[in-house]
């Protein structure tokens, strides 16, 4: 069976995953891109950008993935299911490259675009979205792409394979936070951790399955 996975998903030091307000202008709130401009300095993001640790665990995000599945509030800040014109953050040619489901209580028509990939429109649990993103992935993997409301939903249902969490040496104060109730979850997990001179500290959660 395919696996599910996390892939550089950035978290502050006290533990938020996304600032706020988010709105069209701010789509991680008050945090910016402060969370993610570790990835950003990267060659996986930009040609001219380093290859060293950082660039190592970023890569990883595309290898072997046939399908994601995200939250609505990562494909459109709130209201967008208002707007029929609004297709994702990400252009016409998203970087995604394959189906992707997006889980909404308010489900539209699939939206084609360059690339490979297809967002599909979803009013589902966690564990019927995964077997419906399994199904359109084949034998490849199924990527969990967030936001952190249904990464803890995900993760909650025992649903999470791999999960690579890069924590950033910011406070955020306030916003949405990954670990509320899942206290005791890493004990599902081998977890390993990695500094890079970044500041960021990379830390991998493999799920230990009997």
């Amino acid at each position: 069976m395919s696996r599910t996975r996390v892939h550089n998903f950035s978290i502050s030091l006290d533990g938020f995953a996304t600032g706020e307000p988010q709105s069209a202008e701010a789509p991680f709130g008050h945090a910016g891109q402060r969370l993610h401009t570790w990835m950003m300095a990267t060659r996986f993001w930009d040609p001219s950008g380093s290859d060293g640790v950082d660039h190592a665990f970023a890569q990883r995000h595309s290898d072997g993935i046939g399908a994601e599945i995200m939250g609505a509030h990562k494909f459109g800040p709130p209201g967008w299911q208002d707007d029929p014109d609004w297709t994702g953050w990400w252009g016409e040619n998203p970087p995604f490259h394959t189906p992707v489901f997006v889980l909404t209580h308010r489900p539209r028509s699939s939206i084609e675009l360059d690339g490979g990939t297809t967002f599909h429109f979803l009013d589902a649990s966690p564990d019927h979205a995964l077997a419906v993103a399994r199904e359109a992935a084949g034998d490849l993997d199924v990527r969990i792409g967030g936001g952190p409301s249904m990464l803890r939903d995900f993760l909650a249902a025992d649903l999470i394979d791999h999960l690579h969490l890069v924590v950033v040496p910011i406070v955020l104060g306030r916003g949405v936070r990954l670990w509320d109730g899942l206290e005791g979850i890493e004990s599902g997990f081998e977890v390993e951790s990695v500094s890079s001179p970044s500041g960021v500290t990379h830390l991998t959660f493999t799920r230990v399955r009997s």
